[in-house]
């Protein structure tokens, strides 16, 4: 029996029909094959040839970078030397300095940041063997936060020369953050820096050193007479400036700083307090003593000068404005007691630094005596005032006198119910001097 040939004949249109799908699918427009990369022979790597600038500058780069020199390396950041106290640290300091050992005192600046110019002055000072002495502790300039010390040179030819090192306090470690050096001062305060002028004002008052503190203050605001007393109540007080926080910055704005000064008598422990306001007019304009607030002193002062028949006041109100000084005598005398010829002296001194200034002497009695007495005791203690001025080197002509007998007290003679007032009359047995300058 013969097969049929019909299934072969199907697998064969079926077989023709594939082909046929394949050749149009191939043949569809936007349908091709992903073409083989194209074969690049290999080739010799090509180097660059730098121009002369370039060169340079890759020439450089690829040396070694050089250590930084003496005089910057300490401006560099670096670990910061630190102590539990001020003392502590100022020691440290001046240890260093003694020894020549700059590159330790950059590392006890704030942060471990030296400044370079501060440090190559220092390293000049050092190698001048200048030894520090009287170190002590200037004033508060942030409470609990920052100080200023200064260390006076003790061979240094100005007698003002020292380094001030402004300490900071941070995370309960101190730190030196400023230093101002002799070349920052040239003998005088750093007028640009308010705590260096209150502080210079004080201890030059302290030691009578008159012109320089009035060349500090504002000859508006601060009368010579204020200034003669207190030199005189720093001399008859004894007061020094206090060794802890002697000055302590109250307020400070662009143009006005406040500082609270504590003194203490040298024999005891007690303190008094006064204040001070420094002014500036512009922020380039240096920085000057503007008012003083003596309330509190003078009140200590008179609490321990009290006694005797002679009074202690050496400031009293001038009814023309501002300050006058006066000096007492014991009743119906006209001899000048010690304390009294003292206080001419610093007066005399004032009046010999310009022939130009004048003082004009006004004496005065209690009421006790007729008033033709008491004008006549009044001129005698006019006179004797005058003689003693111009004996010590014034020029007569600078001197103008006059007897108010008993027609100006500065207390009252009498208590409200007529009788006799002791302390007031103490006070008004005087001579004031009023310094026209």
């Amino acid at each position: 029996m013969q097969r049929s040939k019909i299934p072969y004949l199907f697998l064969g249109i079926a077989a023709i029909l594939a082909l046929v799908a394949l050749v149009l699918l191939i043949l569809r427009p936007g349908v091709h094959p992903p073409a083989p990369p194209p074969q690049v022979p290999p080739t010799e790597p090509q180097t660059a040839v730098p121009d002369e600038k370039t060169k340079a500058s890759l020439d450089a780069s690829a040396q070694p970078i050089p250590e930084p020199a003496p005089d910057t390396a300490l401006a560099t950041l670096i670990p910061t030397l630190s102590a539990s106290s001020p003392e502590e640290l100022v020691e440290k300091f001046t240890e260093a300095f003694e020894a020549g050992d700059i590159a330790t005192i950059g590392k006890m600046l704030s942060g471990g940041r030296a400044h370079a110019d501060a440090i190559a002055r220092l390293e000049a000072l050092a190698s001048q063997t200048h030894r520090l002495e009287a170190a002590r502790e200037v004033g508060e300039i942030e409470l609990n936060k920052r100080i200023r010390w200064a260390l006076r040179l003790k061979d240094a030819v100005a007698g003002r020369d020292r380094i001030a090192l402004d300490l900071l306090r941070e995370d309960g470690e101190w730190k030196i953050e400023r230093i101002l050096l002799p070349a920052d001062i040239d003998g005088k305060p750093l007028r640009t820096d308010p705590l260096e002028v209150a502080d210079a004002f004080i201890q030059s008052l302290i030691v009578q050193e008159l012109e320089f503190a009035r060349s500090l203050a504002d000859p508006a605001a601060i009368s010579d007479a204020k200034l003669a007393g207190l030199c005189i109540i720093f001399e008859e007080g004894e007061y020094r400036m206090r060794p802890a926080k002697p000055l302590r910055t109250m307020f400070r704005r662009e143009d006005t700083t406040g500082f609270l000064a504590t003194v203490q008598a040298i024999e005891g422990s007690e303190t008094a307090q006064f204040s001070l306001t420094l002014r500036r007019t512009t922020a380039d304009a240096d920085w000057r003593v503007s008012e003083i607030n003596l309330d509190h002193l003078l009140a200590d002062y008179s609490r321990r000068m009290a006694g005797g028949d002679i009074y202690y006041s050496p400031l009293v109100k001038n009814p023309a404005g501002g300050d006058t000084l006066a000096l007492y005598f014991a009743f119906d005398e006209a001899e000048m007691s010690p304390r009294t010829r003292r206080q001419l002296e610093i007066v005399a001194m004032m009046l010999m630094t310009d022939s130009g200034k004048r003082i004009n002497l006004s004496g005065h009695t209690d009421a006790l005596g007729t008033d033709e007495y008491n004008r006549q005791l009044s001129a005698q203690r006019a006179e004797v005032v005058r003689n003693f001025l111009i004996k010590r080197g014034v020029d007569a002509t600078q001197i103008v006198t006059a007897a108010k007998g008993s027609s100006q007290p500065r207390r009252p003679n009498f208590t409200e119910t007529g009788e006799d007032n002791p302390q007031g009359r103490r006070a008004n047995r005087r001579t004031e001097i009023y310094l026209d300058f």
